[in-house]
């Protein structure tokens, strides 16, 4: 459209000024004006045969009398006697209406000749217009509303020849001062392109990361001409939801969650299926400068929200609107099966994201590697990790390692150093929490053995570096009816879960060894060095191995350390972060001297999540590290003790010698205690 107004503007001007049409145009004049000269030598005959002539001036023709040939004048005329006055009068009359009817018809010529010159004006542009124009209408004879457009742009030009014919004319003073405004009448032919998918190959594709009202729903601009706000239809831009028209829409639901109006905006044109574009003030109330209001848009697409599986479920049960609108869930994981397909995918990709950013070509064995990791992000090795924003991150920071040695590919090397590096810069915690067990401020056994205190281990998180820590674990007891008391929940350091954990020892020594007699044990469970909060069950195996330490006065092994939860039933259960506690015993082991006989007891449901960085690997295949799998509590307690666990026999007792006779001895021994002394208390009383 843009080039068919500039052709018809360069055009018509040379077309009306072409010899062709000023001669067709002289012609109508020529013969029309012949006609008009005719009329008026007629009358003026007519009026010389009674005695008049015609006079012109600036206001008309007039009749003037002659007498003896000479122009009389109104002093001349009232000389005369009374008789010739009126006869003059009477002629005059009847001139004066030959003189009307003439100018009639003379006024009717002019009309004529104005119509015959508009006709040819006007086809004189159609023939010119529609040269140009054919081709547009022919590409787009199928689409009505096009059709109509052009055909009213047609039509509007035909309107207003005069605008293009002196387009070309000299610039008016405004225009010379201000040329934008040359081009101001010339504005109602532009088309606004609002969206323009004609490059896509299928259904458009949009993810708007920034849901804000006008980035959904467009906006109609303002700029600011002579201290004024204007704007008109070439202002009016498109947003998500046209560009996603009859294709996709992704947006994030947080981020939608940000934004004023967004949302509910987004159901108002879901549900009506058209898009709007408003003022957003007017959502309000405000009263708003006067603009344009441009006509909905029918809408046709799909709508995806990704985010948090907490606001589909909040959003379900709270917006009745939603369960209507978006019917359909997918639950995407965080990791994938690590098979022969999914690993040749997952090399693909490293491969497509290296081409894409222009990094170097990654070897094959860099590509094991970064699976490792893959592995090792997904906590199992089994499955590989589907954050690909991390993995791709690690492989852009091997690239720029291997830009660094000027390497042509990128090597094991490099994404090892990646990973490496990664670590480094963001292990400070660490390193001063090693620090102050090696200066001994924080205090941790690695070596003999003590009753009641073992090296339980946990996790700690600091965004996106987590890493294991040894705690050390004691137990006292002594007689009494409290039962298990957890100092952490005491002093409030503990959390729900931490607490769950305890009780559940209570349980498990209830339940094993209180079937004949009462439980009068008083027993104190505690994470030493502990100050800012425990939670979670994975110390629970340890804290119970630690209790049974206390009851039975065996010592425990120091040089081993221990996690895994338990339940009543004495079953060791899997816990998160065991690799990170592997390693964080292993580097304080290194710290403090490696004996060959350090090691760490995890549940044995955790072996699958063994991911261990080449160095803890290696340690642990030389003998210089140990990992214990258990499936159970009587398992964990012998590696640590030394001694026998001892099953239960038919009559409800243990085998002599063993950790669970000593530990029901114990209990007996503190009940029948605690039984005399209620007794000889009360005998004191009577």
């Amino acid at each position: 459209i843009k080039n068919f107004i500039d052709s018809v503007r360069q055009m018509l001007p040379k077309t009306f000024e072409s010899k062709d049409y000023l001669e067709r145009k002289d012609a109508v004049i020529k013969d029309i004006e012949a006609e008009k000269e005719k009329l008026l030598t007629d009358l003026n005959k007519r009026a010389q045969d009674e005695g008049f002539v015609l006079k012109s001036t600036q206001i008309g023709l007039f009749i003037v009398p002659v007498i003896d040939g000479k122009i009389l004048n109104e002093q001349d005329f009232l000389t005369l006697n009374e008789e010739k006055k009126q006869e003059i009068q009477k002629k005059r009359e009847r001139i004066n209406n030959d003189l009307k009817k003439t100018m009639d018809f003379v006024r009717d010529l002019d009309k004529k000749i104005n119509e015959e010159i508009k006709n040819l004006n006007h086809n004189v542009a159609l023939y010119t217009i529609e040269k140009v124009i054919n081709d547009i209408e022919g590409k787009y004879k199928d689409i009505k509303e096009v059709t109509d457009f052009i055909e009213e742009v047609k039509d509007d030009i035909l309107k207003n020849l005069e605008l293009f014919i002196t387009s070309a004319a000299a610039d008016t003073q405004a225009q010379m001062m201000f040329p934008w405004m040359k081009e101001v009448p010339f504005k109602k032919y532009d088309v606004n392109l609002v969206i323009d998918n004609s490059e896509l190959d299928g259904a458009p594709v949009i993810i708007e990361q920034n849901p804000t009202y006008q980035n959904l729903f467009g906006r109609v601009e303002k700029e600011a001409q002579f201290g004024v706000l204007t704007t008109d239809f070439t202002m009016i831009r498109g947003g998500a939801l046209h560009k996603a028209n009859n294709g996709f829409l992704v947006i994030p639901v947080e981020e939608l969650f940000k934004n004023y109006f967004s949302w509910d905006s987004l159901k108002m044109s879901l549900k009506n299926k058209k898009i709007m574009i408003e003022e957003a003030g007017e959502k309000l109330g405000f009263i708003t400068t006067k603009g344009l209001k441009p006509e909905p848009i029918p809408l046709d697409l799909k709508v995806i929200l990704i985010g948090n599986p907490y606001y589909y479920s909040i959003l379900y049960m709270l917006d009745e609107d939603f369960k209507k609108l978006f019917k359909v869930k997918a639950d995407f994981d965080l990791v994938m099966d690590r098979n022969d397909e999914n690993i040749k995918k997952y090399a693909s990709f490293l491969c497509t994201y290296c081409k894409k950013e222009n990094l170097k070509h990654i070897e094959a064995s860099a590509v094991a590697r970064v699976i490792e990791y893959g592995s090792r992000l997904a906590e199992d090795k089994n499955k590989i990790s589907t954050k690909f924003s991390e993995i791709g991150d690690l492989v852009s920071e091997a690239n720029f390692y291997a830009g660094q040695e000027k390497s042509k590919y990128i090597t094991p090397v490099h994404v090892l150093r990646a990973i490496d590096e990664k670590i480094y810069r963001s292990n400070l915690i660490a390193e001063k929490i090693k620090e102050f067990i090696s200066d001994g401020t924080i205090l941790i056994d690695t070596q003999g053995s003590k009753v009641g205190q073992v090296n339980g281990l946990s996790v700690m998180s600091l965004g996106d570096y987590s890493f294991g820590r040894p705690s050390r674990v004691t137990v006292s007891i002594g007689m009494g009816k409290d039962g298990i008391i957890d100092i952490e929940r005491e002093t409030k350091l503990g959390g729900p879960i931490h607490t769950k954990g305890v009780l559940i020892l209570s349980g498990y020594i209830a339940g094993k060894y209180s079937q004949d007699k009462p439980l009068n044990l008083s027993a104190r469970v505690v994470f030493e060095q502990s100050y800012g909060g425990v939670e979670g069950d994975s110390a629970s195996g340890a804290e119970l191995y630690a209790l049974l330490s206390a009851i039975a006065d065996v010592p425990i092994k120091q040089n081993l350390a221990v996690t895994g939860s338990v339940n009543q039933k004495g079953e060791v259960q899997a816990i998160g972060g065991v690799n990170e506690k592997i390693e964080g015993f292993y580097e304080v082991c290194k710290v403090l001297g490696l004996t060959g006989e350090q090691g760490v007891i995890i549940p044995e449901s955790n072996v699958k999540n063994l991911m261990l960085k080449e160095e803890v690997v290696d340690a642990v295949r030389n003998k210089k590290f140990h990992i214990y799998p258990v499936k159970t509590i009587d398992e964990g307690i012998e590696i640590l003790t030394g001694f026998k666990a001892g099953e239960i026999k038919t009559d409800g007792t243990f085998k002599k010698g063993t950790v669970n006779f000593m530990v029901d001895s114990k209990i007996k021994e503190l009940s029948e205690k605690l039984r005399e002394l209620t007794k000889s208390k009360e005998e004191e009383k009577e």
